[in-house]
């Protein structure tokens, strides 16, 4: 993959950066969340931008990608999505979203898991 130089590539809430400047993508594991996707490092600047695009789709707007990998890529990145969101709803919560909407958050999880194992294999 080459990169595409002088694009500028959105990171979320505002922040931009040139293509060619981007070092380093880092997907933040810990405290991941709604504004923290990817540590972006960029040239001259000492620490890390915290973007709230993932990895994947910050990569596609740098290099020239086939679409069905980025397609891929993309489905992947919202099956992690959802369940850092899903991870994040007490038990409670569950048991009224199971009762009100018959949606069953533990069969989703286990799905979401096993195809992200076989993705990973």
């Amino acid at each position: 993959m080459e990169v595409r130089e002088n694009i500028i590539v959105p990171l979320g809430y505002g922040k931009y950066v040139r293509s060619d400047k981007i070092i380093v993508l880092e997907p933040i594991e810990d405290d991941r969340g709604p504004g923290r996707r990817t540590k972006v490092f960029v040239e001259e600047l000492k620490d890390p931008i915290i973007a709230s695009r993932t990895e994947t789709s910050i990569v596609s707007n740098i290099v020239e990608i086939p679409r069905e990998i980025v397609e891929a890529n993309v489905a992947l990145e919202l099956l992690k999505d959802i369940m850092d969101d899903i991870n994040n709803i007490g038990p409670m919560l569950r048991k009224s979203i199971k009762k009100e909407a018959g949606l069953d958050l533990e069969k989703i999880e286990k799905q979401i898991e096993e195809i992200l194992k076989h993705e990973i294999d």
